[in-house]
């Protein structure tokens, strides 16, 4: 080969390799804390009160006292608790485009659980998706943000899931389909996309910030369902917290965008909803949100919500086109008035099954739980989660006051609920949904498992 054949040669690899580059780097995209920048320090170098572990108010409590509280705010028991399973020990089903994959038990049983895991293979698997037999685990574990939990707050989980009593379950096999099903593939996925790095304070942000980033990022991983998803399935940070549709739910916009995210709520209606599940005027968490509230977040402690509140505000503001920027008003107290749909099939079922909880203007005559007005779910024009409230229904924990709905996906037709969530939307939202009965028989789907 030539010289000038040799240059040519080099120069195509090199130009190969410069664009292998930027397409890595643009797939990847910033890490989820990557707006705030200000100076990252190592936690051993931070100065000012420690931002991980437990509020100030458990200093004294025991490792497995710990462990709850953390097991508690990281969500645990919702994804590996099947529908009348034991706690833990796994089985959820989650309904993907490409099969179902079922939660592991993570109970001490030492043959279908977790019980011969050593420390060390324990960190490994929650914070790289590493099993103990060497096997990747699939990203719907959200080991992405795990991998910001210290040592000590994973082993407290740890500590805490093996002081429960051992449950011998094992989980269903996964049906994904190929090339899905090939775990070895996940060694790319995360080379790619989980930084494997622990949380960093911000020096230049208060303590209360940093205590709610933590909590954010590392346990409540609220990005996993507000943050869009790239090609590879992996969050885009670049629309961080900007809403997306998971397990067949809208997870909406929590980035401070005054019209479409949260930036024109008031902190203590944040607060509110974090810690009960509801808010005047903004409507009531049902679904996965309302999980994370019963489980979670109404379990933390007051300055905690405080803290993921700070923080919230701080997320920069991504508008969601595809959501209304102002919310209706209350309907007309006649159904009679303007405002309702011309579908009377759909008037017809909500007065028969929901007006007397709901009200005809959205303002509930039982409950603030059960009120319409304001409520981000109405004023979705896809209709998706008055939808999936309706096939489910909401059973809420807590607070000992709220109102749950009974699930009417067994006593109505894909077209009726379709046509009552088009009803609904149109007169309690600010543009009717266009629910077909095909897309019912879709997020249906995704609910029976």
């Amino acid at each position: 080969m030539s010289a000038a054949a040799r240059r040519i040669l080099l120069s195509v690899v090199v130009i190969a390799l410069v664009v292998l580059g930027a397409g890595v780097w643009i797939l990847r995209g910033p890490g989820p804390m990557h707006f705030s920048n200000g100076s990252k320090v190592a936690l051993a170098d931070y100065k000012a009160a420690d931002p991980t572990g437990v509020p100030a108010s458990m200093a004294k409590a025991s490792v497995v006292e710990r462990g709850a509280y953390l097991a508690r705010a990281a969500d645990c028991v919702v994804c590996h608790t099947s529908g009348g399973g034991k706690e833990y020990a796994g089985g959820l089903a989650f309904t993907l485009p490409f099969g179902t994959l079922y939660s592991t038990n993570i109970t001490a049983d030492k043959e279908t659980g977790i019980g011969n895991y050593s420390d060390q293979e324990f960190l490994d698997a929650v914070r790289r998706g590493v099993r103990r037999d060497g096997a990747r685990l699939y990203p719907a574990m959200s080991y992405t943000s795990y991998s910001y939990l210290t040592d000590a707050d994973a082993l407290a989980i740890k500590a805490y899931l093996f002081s429960l009593p051992p449950v011998h379950a094992k989980a269903p096999e996964n049906t994904l389909a190929f090339p899905f099903n090939q775990r070895w593939s996940m060694i790319f996925w995360s080379a790619l996309f989980n930084r494997d790095t622990r949380f960093a304070p911000d020096s230049d942000r208060s303590p209360e910030w940093n205590r709610g980033a933590y909590l954010a990022e590392a346990l409540a991983h609220c990005g996993e369902c507000h943050t869009p998803r790239n090609l590879a399935f992996a969050l885009d940070n670049r629309k961080k917290f900007a809403g997306a549709l998971t397990a067949g739910w809208r997870a909406f916009n929590i980035s401070s965008d005054k019209a479409t995210g949260i930036g024109g709520w008031r902190d203590e209606d944040l607060a509110a909803y974090l810690a009960i599940g509801h808010a005047d005027g903004h409507g009531t968490a049902s679904g996965p949100m309302g999980e994370a509230v019963d489980h979670s977040f109404s379990h933390l402690a007051t300055e905690d919500i405080r803290a993921v509140v700070a923080y919230l505000r701080t997320v920069p503001a991504i508008a969601s086109p595809d959501q209304p920027a102002t919310l209706a008003p209350p309907a007309p107290a006649s159904h009679r008035e303007g405002g309702g749909s011309a579908d009377a099939h759909g008037k017809m079922l909500f007065e028969g099954a929901c007006v007397s909880c709901h009200g005809w203007t959205g303002e509930s005559p039982i409950s603030p739980f059960a009120t319409f007005s304001g409520a981000l779910a109405v004023n979705d024009p896809s209709g998706t989660n008055v939808v999936q409230v309706v096939l489910s229904g909401t059973r809420r924990l807590t607070p000992q006051d709220a109102v749950s709905m009974p699930a009417f996906g067994g006593a109505y037709s894909d077209a009726e609920i379709a046509a009552l969530a088009n009803y609904v939307t149109a007169r309690f939202g600010g543009k009717a949904s266009q629910v077909t009965a095909h897309d019912v028989a879709e997020l249906r789907k995704q609910t029976s498992q």
